[in-house]
């Protein structure tokens, strides 16, 4: 836990799921830049840009892409809707907010899927990795903003490109940015109201080529936001030139599904199976259930989870587990994602089942697999990806 002090409180922070061990932050110097911008906290140098005057917080405020809720936390008071791609970042806001006491109902929790306000007097974007994201985003946002509306994006000055204000410009209005500070910078964005950057070009579709291996064919549909968005990754790729093939009645469970061409392709292949599509990304399931349905037999049974990891699936219920790890959160790299939903997986399998990961070989995901499972098999490889499968026994 770490604290943020704002001009309205300090608050102690968490991510989510929360670990005591854990030691990055739950918050960014581009959190605390933009908090002393709306609290009219501006030095002198700044004064010449925006002046030093708090920001009217008293119309409707949104929050775009809040990581782990320092934002809304911060602002709580002024009853703002927070609208994120993430399943833990929206629990990590939940518990933060009920931790700084206020009540369930003080801040709306939206998804960037959900329709977003009719109205927004003040929008407040934490730009986030995927270019791709922020396109949709502001795209869905932009008949909601008027001209008085108060624009600022907030980010890592490494997070910020050419790119990123030429969205805000095409999209929302005139736009520049502010002096650096603590290696953070802030968007300042005019609404134009003559502006019409028209619809969100997403999502998007391709069709899996013939190198697709039990995927070839298939046709991909991609929300903003998911990884590799615009083509197949070459870890799934891999995956699905392997793609283990069964017959009856199985549960299956794509975890961490992204588009879902591996629980669908499995699917495919068995149509007596079930599968289950979880990812902690809202638009990788709303991606994953529309490629589904684009793909498998309307007597197929499925089910669409945005979760952390196996949390929800009941132990010992799956007989196998799809699984291309992510190893990074936002823009840290940790391997504690990886290691919940192996052993998530291992509660998730019923005696017999098995976990088929694919990974990069240099980060040893067999050390885990047999610290969990007491097995791990080499499936196939090639200079930069290892498929491993690791069986649940009994002991």
């Amino acid at each position: 836990m770490n604290q943020l002090s704002t001009s309205w409180g300090a608050y102690d922070l968490t991510r989510f799921p929360e670990d005591p061990r854990d030691p990055l932050r739950a918050w960014s110097a581009a959190d605390a830049y933009l908090l002393r911008h709306l609290a009219g906290e501006t030095d002198e140098k700044d004064k010449t840009e925006e002046g030093a005057k708090p920001v009217d917080l008293s119309g409707s405020v949104a929050v775009v892409g809040d990581r782990w809720g320092a934002l809304t936390t911060a602002l709580a008071e002024h009853g703002p809707t927070l609208i994120t791609d993430s399943f833990l970042a929206r629990e990590a806001t939940r518990a933060n907010v009920a931790r700084a006491g206020f009540a369930p109902d003080a801040v709306r929790l939206s998804t960037t899927i959900d329709a977003p306000p009719s109205r927004i007097d003040v929008l407040l974007v934490r730009v986030p990795k995927s270019l791709a994201l922020l396109e949709d985003q502001l795209h869905r946002l932009a008949p909601a903003v008027h001209a008085g509306t108060v624009v600022v994006g907030t980010g890592m000055v490494t997070e910020i490109h050419t790119s990123t204000l030429d969205l805000f410009e095409r999209i929302i209005g005139p736009t520049r940015t502010s002096l650096a500070k603590q290696k953070a910078r802030l968007i300042f964005s005019t609404p134009d109201p003559q502006r019409d950057a028209g619809p969100s070009p997403w999502p998007r579709s391709y069709v899996l080529d013939s190198d697709s291996g039990a995927g070839a064919g298939l046709t991909a549909v991609n929300h903003a936001g998911v990884f590799c968005a615009e083509r197949l990754d070459i870890g799934t790729r891999f995956l699905l030139q392997h793609l283990p093939t069964g017959k009856g009645a199985a549960h299956i469970v794509d975890l961490g599904c992204g588009n879902g061409v591996l629980g669908t392709a499995a699917v495919v292949a068995n149509p007596e199976a079930t599968v289950t599509f979880i990812d902690e990304s809202y638009p990788a399931v709303a991606s994953a259930q529309a490629t589904f349905r684009a793909n498998a037999a309307d007597s197929t049974r499925a089910e669409f989870i945005a979760g952390d990891a196996l949390a929800t699936v009941p132990a010992g219920t799956a007989d196998l587990v799809l699984n291309n790890p992510p190893f990074h959160t936002h823009q840290a790299t940790s391997g504690a994602t990886a290691w919940r939903m192996f052993s998530g997986a291992r509660a998730a399998l019923r005696p017999g089942g098995e976990l088929w990961v694919v990974g990069n070989r240099h980060l040893d995901y067999h050390v885990k697999l047999r610290k969990l499972f007491g097995n791990s098999q080499v499936v196939a490889g090639n200079p930069k990806f290892v498929l491993l499968r690791a069986v649940k026994r009994d002991r």
